[in-house]
């Protein structure tokens, strides 16, 4: 049953929450027959709502009673005492659901155990708490599991083009275990467009398999996207599907959704054309080999490819640079780190890969096919997801300008600000010791890009449209947007329903919600494994950067690892420390010391918890800029904690 959203103040319904009981007014829509769903219903009122449950790890007592240790940080340092009677089946080290009980004066808050979800004594099953505490589905229904063994290999036949003697390759992280996205380039043979390129980017045909209503797609909508975890990935579709049939493994027939775009010399698109074809990939090569082979290091893969395929990428790549710099998006320099686990899934070690010319390549042959992809479907004015990303508003747009100038980087306002104005201000800071904080704090006055049927642009990327074309296997918006090509163009079987009003923008809208979601997930993974790997460090000393900034502490980023961890501003020292927010600051009210958003900090672990994913340093030293030291001064007035400190220090 689907609920629908109240409109209007008459209509104004109670808003469930996850679990609660409710009385519904259901409506049933006979033509909707085949569809998913036919039912739709309004809240009419809520009968009962579920108490508020906390994830937590259960350590079991001799007696049968235990601990319940919080798995989410604010409550990390709050264990709940579980009476024998009400512990269940739990066992010693599994993920519980506890729901708490009236608080005693004395004691631990009491709790009972409401459901047991697994042992996380393994370091492999970190990933579980996010699974649980996000409700991220990762066990697929029967019907959809039945219906990925069932299906069978798609067989070369006309309408579907014969593109099997074309060179595509795959370039892929050298861990990826599937293979969406091809490619080839070409100088174009046409005089008239002297030394352009044909480029051809061809994507699985996931929709080949994956039918609409299906139970495959009804299970790919609800995950919305694959969640990809240190330890294990949850992927949208089952490996049948996502591994195999559709993974564009090479010397195999393939089904594939290509297309190929004529580019000027200068980089700029003249025409592309969308095919639906077979493929048969010439060579699956990570970043790592394509660039060696381009640097003068071929190995035996890449030697032969070189001249005819590796080249050509590269030399058609030039070009498209030259357009990607008239167009000039958002260029942030953000490093991505990559966790390394040994074979019993404990963190082995933290590395930043370097941004290869390989990545970069990619990335915007990707962009070139997801452009042509919502320029195609407008066309045809058919329905679609757009990739969308607004503008920044001008209340944090006013907060950047304003934090900006204060370390004596300028940010001109304009009526209309574009990625260019942020990239001035980047190019200014390249190679100082502040460009790390500078694009942190411009990345944070961006907005969020999300999926939306509407269509308001991409600013990051500068593009007036855009959508997601090139990973059906793993984006469910993909899906969409392969299944609308397939329609609009009159490419075969597998197009996009005919679709109620409002539809596609629920679908974005819970596309949306499950990307943040996924995303919080990863991150707090990756947080708990690198908590377990410090918790053995404690009192050690580490090196790191203010990396945020509030009235009630700093957050710390270290530069080894990248964990995250909180230094509580009582631990500050013998003072009291206000916070300016201009400044993004904490300054002592006495002897006017400095703690500010972007400073390099040396830091000694205190706490780890490390299904929390917690970490609590304090202050060993800092190194102050010189633009942030002031002369000492008398507290304000106004400030009784302050005037309390100068009173001590009178006495003293």
């Amino acid at each position: 049953i689907r609920v629908r959203r109240s409109r209007g103040k008459r209509e104004a319904a109670p808003a469930p929450g996850l679990g609660a009981r409710v009385l519904m007014r259901v409506e049933f829509d006979p033509d909707a027959a085949g569809k998913e769903p036919a039912y739709s219903g309004r809240v009419v009122k809520i009968l009962d709502k579920l108490k508020a449950r906390v994830y937590a790890v259960f350590r079991k007592a001799d007696d049968g009673s235990g601990r319940a240790l919080p798995v989410e940080k604010r409550s990390a340092g709050r264990p709940f005492h579980v009476p024998a009677a009400m512990a269940g089946e739990a066992e010693d080290g599994d993920l519980v659901a506890i729901e708490p009980l009236r608080e005693s004066r004395f004691g631990p808050p009491s709790a009972r155990v409401v459901e047991s979800l697994g042992s996380v004594k393994s370091e492999r099953a970190v990933s579980l708490i996010a699974l649980a505490t996000h409700h991220i589905p990762h066990v697929f229904s029967p019907a959809a599991l039945k219906e990925a063994e069932s299906a069978r290999p798609v067989r070369h036949a006309p309408p579907r083009e014969d593109w099997r003697t074309l060179p595509l390759v795959t370039i892929d992280p050298p861990d990826a275990k599937d293979h969406d996205d091809a490619v080839h380039a070409a100088p174009d043979p046409d005089p008239a467009n002297a030394g352009g390129f044909i480029v051809t980017v061809a994507i699985a045909d996931v929709a080949a398999y994956v039918k609409p209503g299906s139970a495959l797609d009804r299970e790919a909508l609800e995950r919305g996207n694959s969640v990809y975890f240190p330890d294990r990935v949850v992927p949208m579709l089952p490996e049948r599907i996502s591994n195999d049939l559709c993974s564009l493994r090479p010397l195999e027939d393939r089904p594939a959704l290509a297309v190929r775009m004529v580019l000027s010399a200068e980089g700029r698109k003249r025409s592309h054309a969308f095919h639906r074809v077979t493929m048969r990939s010439a060579a699956k090569l990570s970043y790592e080999q394509a660039q060696s082979a381009i640097d003068g290091r071929p190995d035996e893969t890449t030697a032969p490819l070189l001249e005819s395929v590796l080249k050509p990428l590269y030399a058609a790549h030039a070009i498209v640079k030259i357009e990607r710099g008239r167009r000039d998006p958002l260029d942030l320099d953000l490093p991505e780190r990559k966790l390394t686990l040994d074979k019993e899934g404990r963190l082995a070690g933290v590395r930043w890969p370097e941004r290869l010319e390989a990545h970069r390549l990619i990335e915007e042959f990707m962009i070139l096919a997801n452009v042509a992809a919502a320029e195609s479907l407008e066309a045809a004015h058919s329905p679609l997801l757009y990739r969308a990303h607004d503008a920044p508003s001008v209340e944090k747009l006013n907060d950047l300008v304003e934090f900006l100038g204060t370390i004596g980087v300028k940010l001109a306002k304009s009526d209309r600000v574009r990625p260019s104005h942020f990239n001035g201000v980047l190019g200014r800071v390249r190679g100082q010791a502040i460009e790390a904080l500078v694009n942190e704090v411009v990345l944070r006055a961006q907005a969020q890009a999300e999926y939306s049927h509407e269509n308001y642009g991409h600013f990051g990327l500068n593009l007036r449209r855009y959508a997601h074309f090139t990973s059906p296997i793993r984006r469910y918006a993909d899906l969409v947007v392969h299944r609308a090509l397939i329609r609009a163009l009159g490419l075969g079987d597998g197009g996009l329903n005919d679709m109620r009003g409002g539809e596609l923008a629920q679908i974005a809208e819970h596309i949306s919600a499950a990307e943040r979601r996924a995303m919080a997930a990863e991150r707090e993974t990756v947080d708990r494994l690198v908590a377990a790997h410090l918790a053995d460090r404690v009192g050690a000393m580490f090196e790191g950067r203010i990396a945020g900034v509030t009235r009630v502490g700093l957050f710390v980023k270290l530069t080894e690892t990248g964990a995250d961890g909180f230094v509580p501003a009582a631990t500050l020292g013998d003072d009291y420390f206000r916070y300016e927010e201009a400044t993004r600051s904490l300054v002592g009210s006495r002897t006017r010391e400095t703690f500010r958003l972007g400073d390099p900090v040396r830091v000694r672990l205190v706490e780890a918890a490390p299904f929390a994913g917690a970490l609590r340093f304090e202050i060993v030293s800092s190194e102050t800029r010189e633009d942030t030291r002031r002369k000492p001064r008398r507290p304000a007035r106004s400030d009784p904690r302050a005037r309390e400190e100068n009173r001590k220090g009178k006495r003293r």
